[in-house]
């Protein structure tokens, strides 16, 4: 099988996982506070997919003036995005709260570093490329739930919630090509620092919108806790596996 087909097949897999946790929370009415520790979910696993996946691959590889430059141009990026949400908001290009919208774009950038992953990792293998993508596509099932509910409890449509969330196979598709293409001929150098952009934009994202998001349904502390450790903890054990 072409290589290209195997990239877009294995890039469909973070996309289905994350349309099958929008379609529980549009199917099952739920209290906020689940909306809220699901939220939590998904940060504990972008934050262990930063701190131990993303990193982990660059510390050693660049100096450490590079890395940080490389999360600085991420971390700009994520507030570039932010100010998009907010002028669109103004003009009411955008329903419902600019919160709900932040983490829609934090989850959004999520799954363009999936789809970068999924390609660079099929670039270097066929089994590494598919085990990447089948551990993504788990860890976006909070996540697509978080997103779904939340877009919902801030009033924007059924019909504008299911076009986002099939949308999100563009960014997906198109990075997980980029990724092929593009890192799996590109220098080391180059991989890395893109690396470490896309560490900056996820933690940035997740701690400045998506933790917040979470915490406004007010979920008991020991939800919110046991949700993100179970999040961090899980993903970190997907990544062990893999590696």
């Amino acid at each position: 099988m072409p290589q290209i087909t195997l990239v877009l097949l294995y890039a469909l897999l973070p996309f289905i996982g994350n349309a099958i946790g929008a379609a529980l929370a549009e199917s099952v009415r739920t209290p906020r506070w689940v909306t809220g520790a699901a939220l939590h979910a998904a940060a504990g696993i972008a934050i262990a997919l930063v701190s131990v996946d993303l990193f982990p691959r660059v510390l050693g590889q660049l100096p450490i003036w590079q890395i940080v430059i490389g999360f600085l141009i991420g971390a700009g990026a994520s507030v570039g995005l932010a100010h998009l949400v907010t002028v669109l908001q103004r003009k009411r290009v955008l329903a419902g709260q600019r919160t709900a919208w932040l983490v829609f774009s934090a989850i959004a950038a999520d799954l363009i570093s999936d789809g970068l992953i999924t390609g660079a990792g099929t670039a270097i293998g066929t089994a590494f490329g598919f085990l990447v993508a089948a551990s993504q596509s788990i860890a976006n099932i909070p996540g697509g739930f978080a997103v779904a509910a939340g877009l919902r409890e801030t009033g924007v449509p059924f019909r504008t919630r299911a076009l986002l969330t099939a949308a999100m196979i563009t960014p997906i598709l198109a990075s997980a090509l980029l990724g092929a293409w593009l890192l799996g001929s590109a220098t080391s150098d180059v991989k890395n620092m893109t690396i470490c952009v896309i560490a900056g934009v996820l933690l940035l994202a997740t701690v400045e919108d998506v933790l917040p998001q979470g915490d406004k349904p007010e979920p008991h502390r020991w939800i919110s806790t046991s949700a993100f450790s179970l999040g961090f903890a899980g993903f970190a054990l997907l990544v062990a596996l893999i590696d």
